[in-house]
């Protein structure tokens, strides 16, 4: 196995990074994780950081938005795993909250619903109060909030 060998030039390092970024949006802290792991000299790291930041090429908000929306749209995460998720990625709370307002409410009810109709569908007939337990579980896993989970499941079965 073959040692990486040391970035030291700053320029070097901020085409890898620009290229990186380039490719998709990314947070701070993946950048970062990035640069360490190609080798970057600890000492540019942050530097290169900053001047992509300078450079637009990272944007904390713009990467919060676009995590949030992707997440919500392609997997069907609810709010409090994408909220998890970017806190993972250390994102800041500001740009947490910014990119939870891109997930629009009448969508975000809509998905919830589908996604217990599909889930009650799937469950073998028997107790409902299994059937309503585990639906309401699946849900919550997916990050979706518990009282809004139980409220629409209270109003499918039209209590």
């Amino acid at each position: 196995m073959c040692a990486k060998s040391l970035i030291t030039d700053r320029k070097i390092a901020l085409e890898k990074a620009a290229r990186y970024c380039a490719y998709q949006e990314r947070s701070q802290q993946e950048v970062r994780d990035k640069l360490y792991e190609t080798g970057v000299a600890a000492s540019l790291v942050e530097e290169v950081i900053s001047e992509l930041i300078q450079q637009d090429f990272i944007n904390e908000e713009r990467f919060a938005k676009a995590w949030a929306g992707g997440k919500f749209r392609i997997k069907g995460w609810g709010r409090a795993k994408i909220r998890k998720g970017l806190q993972l990625k250390r994102v800041s709370e500001y740009c947490i909250r910014a990119g939870l307002k891109e997930i629009d409410e009448a969508d975000y009810l809509k998905t919830l619903k589908r996604l217990l109709e599909e889930k009650f569908k799937a469950l073998p007939a028997g107790n409902p109060f299994v059937q309503n337990r585990k639906a309401a579980a699946y849900a919550i896993s997916r990050g979706y909030e518990p009282e809004l989970v139980w409220d629409l499941i209270r109003e499918r079965n039209g209590e």
